[in-house]
């Protein structure tokens, strides 16, 4: 009966032409702020709350005045529901709108979708076949092997010449295409592991029903191995690791592995070494929390990162440029370039990790040098804050000199946090998200759940509640409170993406995409030039498969989604949101 409630409330109000109540479509913590966002030109001005078992009427509101956005023509007032933290089913009924949006209040209400959007990693392995006890009626044979990989000449070296054949399986495929890419796993990957070093103990009992599940190691981490082994196939033997696993053009909207053009292993360069000795530096002391489990694993990365960073140190600033190389060698590389110019991020992020594992003070020295550098919120292109938050989590276990920079780091995060709370009330929608035309760029929606990152991170550091808050404001954007209205996540709410630019969702002859994918979200740079029906910035969406600009997915994507959902749980867990 609830879940008839439920769909046919959702399906009434998805054909609303005119106006709309957007909120999160999963629901809300008993405890947790509930807001919703009424758009349009109407006279909505009051609201009410219904329970859907007794059809009593358990709050009566006034919405507030109207907001203009910055970022496009919608106007919005705010209906904000709070008080209702008794569990159960709802319906929020505004004046002068036909249909009223039904709602829940429950305890862990967001643990379905955080085991979801981790499990959205299992989708993407490259070589695994995935069987249908887990994966669903998304089973399908494995996809690429990988196991005959030619070294590209742009990546020959006096170990391996043009077309030597490397083994290099596994690892997820990197977005909706089928290459593999290390710049883009090491924020992935450090993501994660983050995930793990901050909430080890939720984690530990975490159960995503993957093949490794009920194993002696976390399924969180059991996913983190399965690129992190296939990352380390892509060190060369000099140390230096090449840019990514490819083909050289992307194929086309088809099933992993039916096409068998040759694959590459491409130029290494000054980025990736660095993402990969960041990441194997910090799988190190993370792994060897499972040495009975995982021999010597630890170990081996350390020692992969070393080496890495030694290589680093002979080649500072090599970058990735297909401009370069392909007038220069055959045959030309077409697919996702993650170039990078600018280094020094990449320096700070795996001399902190170093530091912190090794505690040699070489890599502290770097670490003092790269702090006058300004830290923003992480993406793959600048991955410096996850240095920060790196030396913030660890500060007990470091040495006492290194007192004045872990100062300077966790004064950088709460300022930042304390701006994005403040500007938070006068957004119109309520959220973190959006406080800047900036924020809507490609992949805007991993911004959205960074943001959320860096605030539970300022909750970590201080134990202030209004941090933590604005982290759920920014899962509510996620999850439907926003300008389009969509919830972002494949096969979550009542209004969420069906077309994604993802290969296997096109092409798998399935109606509902593969779930656990959190789609890029609104950029009003539209690069894919498909149709947009609207083009403002925070409504620049399209749920087409053409749209790699706008509905695309990607694994450094999904990974701060997974952080933010997640750590809310299990925050959530310890009462946290109880007041």
């Amino acid at each position: 009966m609830v879940c008839l409630f439920l769909v046919s409330s959702c399906r009434n109000f998805s054909q609303q032409p005119d106006q709309s109540i957007q909120l999160n479509q999963l629901g809300f913590y008993p405890a947790s702020p509930k807001i919703a966002v009424i758009t349009g030109e109407g006279t909505a001005t009051h609201f009410s709350v219904i329970d859907a078992a007794t059809k009593d009427t358990v709050l009566k509101g006034v919405s507030g005045p109207v907001r203009q956005s910055a970022y496009s023509s919608t106007k919005t007032r705010i209906a904000d529901f709070s008080a209702i933290q008794k569990p159960g089913q709802y319906y929020l009924s505004v004046n002068g709108i036909g249909n009223a949006v039904p709602f829940l209040v429950k305890d862990h209400i967001y643990h379905d979708v955080a085991t979801g959007v981790l499990k959205g990693f299992y989708y993407q392995r490259s070589d695994l076949p995935l069987e249908e006890k887990y994966a669903g009626k998304w089973n399908r044979p494995a996809g690429h092997p990988d196991t005959a990989v030619l070294v590209h000449p742009s990546a020959a070296g006096p170990g391996r010449s043009a077309g030597t054949v490397i083994s290099s399986p596994g690892g997820w495929y990197d977005a909706g295409d089928y290459n593999k890419y290390i710049v883009n796993s090491g924020i992935t990957m450090g993501t994660l592991l983050s995930a793990y070093e901050d909430f080890p103990g939720y984690f530990n009992a975490f159960n995503t029903n993957i093949p490794e599940s009920n194993d002696a190691v976390p399924d969180i981490l059991n996913e983190v191995l399965y690129n992190l082994r296939w990352m380390l196939t892509m060190q060369d033997t000099d140390g230096g690791v090449y840019h990514k696993c490819t083909n050289a053009a992307f194929d086309g909207m088809v099933m992993p592995g039916v096409t068998k053009a040759p694959r590459y292993v491409v130029q290494k360069g000054t980025a990736a070494t660095l993402d990969f000795a960041s990441v194997m530096a910090q799988a190190a002391r993370v792994v060897k929390r499972f040495e009975k489990q995982l021999p010597r694993l630890a170990d081996s990365c350390l020692s992969a990162a070393e080496k890495a960073w030694q290589w680093a140190l002979q080649h500072p600033s090599l970058a990735y440029s297909q401009a370069v190389i392909n007038p220069a060698y055959d045959p030309d590389i077409t697919t996702g370039e993650y170039g990078d110019r600018s280094f020094n991020d990449e320096w700070l992020w795996a001399a902190a990790e170093l530091f912190v594992t090794t505690g040699h003070k070489d890599y502290y020295t770097i670490v003092e040098q790269r702090m006058k550098d300004r830290a923003v919120l992480p993406s793959w292109g600048n991955v410096g804050m996850l240095a920060y938050y790196t030396l913030a989590r660890n500060e007990k276990e470091l040495p006492a000199y290194s007192a004045g920079i872990i100062r300077a780091v966790k004064d950088s995060i709460l300022e930042k946090a304390r701006e994005y709370i403040t500007k938070a009330g006068v957004n119109a929608f309520g959220t973190v998200m959006g406080q800047s035309a900036r924020d809507f760029v490609w992949g805007s929606n991993a911004v959205a759940a960074n943001q959320g990152i860096l605030l539970i991170n300022a909750y970590l550091l201080s134990k202030e509640k209004k941090y933590l808050e604005g982290a759920l404001h920014n899962v509510d954007y996620l999850l439907g409170r926003n300008a389009t209205g969509y919830c972002f996540i494949t096969d979550y709410g009542n209004r969420s993406p069906m077309h994604p630019h993802h290969r296997p969702s096109v092409a798998d002859g399935i109606v509902e995409p593969v779930p656990g994918l959190l789609a890029g979200g609104p950029n009003p740079g539209m690069q894919d030039k498909c149709a947009y029906r609207y083009k403002e910035a925070e409504m620049a969406y399209t749920d087409d498969d053409c749209s790699y600009a706008s509905n695309e997915i990607a694994i450094n994507w999904n990974a701060p989604v997974v952080y933010l959902l997640n750590a809310v749980e299990a925050l959530h867990e310890f009462r946290l949101f109880y007041r």
